[in-house]
């Protein structure tokens, strides 16, 4: 029997590597929330104080310059997101980059629901960036900090001009908590719990520069903004928002989760330490690609390879003279045989992306579980082709 399809021995400790929601925090346990503030309001002054310890905790972890406001938001990510675009845009053209599907999903934002005029869209293809070059930043910009479902980030933010016209809205979900972030060259960033902390879902975090904060002030959309996305009102920024008064009602019980995450964060060297841990786990799979017959890095370039959603592909001749319908049959079947064998759960490519793996290696993800999975991988793509082949 050919050595990948003898099974491994050793399985990972916690199988959980989904890109979103992510792996809790090592030695995380439903006690922790045992001191939850519920029952109660949470505009109550200890409610706003707990969600106000997690706002100031957040800023001082990802080092957010003293005259950045960074508050909570409802509906995640892409709550903040949507927040920013329905808030900010129009007053100046647009350069918008997209190069996996949540780019591609602002993209339809602002084309199909915000009409903008005066629009460039820079896309590229799943692996690669867009020619960072072409970007005007006389312009507003909207991006992703790191591309959740390619595994393709930008390698550092020197592209980005310090005097700038436009505003730079970064959707940073990815990102933040595993990535240097140049505070001084984003407006505004966004993000959620539910990636690097591995915090329950539902909540999002909108950091505005002071630069946007004057946006907010003094210049006001053609369009109306629901009441979920109001930044700022009768001209004036809503400061609530930033000093623990949220817009609706918050969860209490993710509020004490992402209190916990960031005190382990604190706990194991905060930023450094967290970035450390994620740039290890990519360090881990990329020594295991160098050695694979079959896998390979879907980012093109190792300086745009993601830390956090690792995403590769399969190269074997096998697999790409299949046709495209059979390409993703087989990737999703490795899936479900790691899954299976309770190895690894939610691995499969993103929907929208090319057939192939995707491993979450932020900081919550032990690397001795990316090590004890590597065999498992050579293990279920020998199996499922030989099935295959039979």
């Amino acid at each position: 029997m050919s050595p990948h399809l003898t099974p491994p021995t050793t399985k990972p400790r916690v199988p959980n590597f989904s890109s979103g929601p992510c792996a809790k925090r090592p030695g995380w346990s439903v006690s922790k929330l045992e001191n939850a503030f519920v029952g109660r309001s949470h505009r109550s002054e200890d409610g706003r104080s707990r969600i106000k310890e997690v706002i100031e905790r957040s800023k001082t972890i990802l080092g957010v310059p003293a005259d950045y406001r960074l508050g909570i938001v409802p509906a995640s990510d892409t709550g903040a997101v949507e927040m920013a675009l329905w808030s900010l845009l129009g007053k100046y053209p647009l350069d918008i980059l997209a190069w996996e599907s949540f780019g591609l999903e602002w993209v339809k934002d602002v084309v199909d629901e915000l009409k903008l005029p005066n629009l460039n869209v820079l896309k590229a293809t799943y692996g690669s960036l867009p020619d960072l070059n072409q970007v005007d930043f006389s312009h507003d910009v909207v991006f992703l900090w790191n591309g959740t479902t390619s595994g393709v980030r930008v390698p550092n933010g020197d592209w980005i001009k310090d005097d700038r016209q436009g505003l730079t809205i970064c959707d940073a979900t990815s990102a933040v908590f595993a990535m240097e972030v140049p505070w001084h060259k984003l407006d505004v960033v966004t993000y959620s719990w539910q990636k690097v902390l591995g915090g329950e879902a539902q909540h999002g975090v909108i950091a505005l520069s002071p630069r946007a904060v004057e946006r907010l002030e003094s210049y006001q959309p053609a369009w109306p903004i629901p009441k979920l996305f109001r930044l700022a009102q009768k001209g004036k920024l809503i400061e609530g928002i930033f000093k623990g008064d949220t817009i609706n009602t918050p969860s209490m019980l993710c509020v004490e989760d992402a209190l916990d995450g960031l005190l382990w964060a604190d706990s194991i060297g905060g930023l450094p330490g967290l970035i450390r841990r994620s740039e290890a786990n990519l360090a881990t799979i990329a020594r295991w690609v160098e050695q694979s017959d079959w896998a390979a890095f879907l980012a093109e370039k190792p300086e745009t390879r993601s830390c956090t959603s690792i995403c590769l592909k399969i190269v074997d001749d096998w697999f790409t003279n299949l046709s495209p319908e059979k390409q993703a049959e087989s990737a999703k079947k490795i899936a479900k045989l790691l899954q299976k064998q309770e190895v690894a759960f939610d691995i499969a490519s993103y929907r929208s992306a090319p057939p192939g793996i995707r491993i979450w290696g932020g900081a919550t993800v032990e690397t001795t579980d990316i090590e004890a999975l590597l065999p498992w991988l050579d293990w279920a793509y020998a199996t499922v082709k030989q099935e295959s082949e039979q």
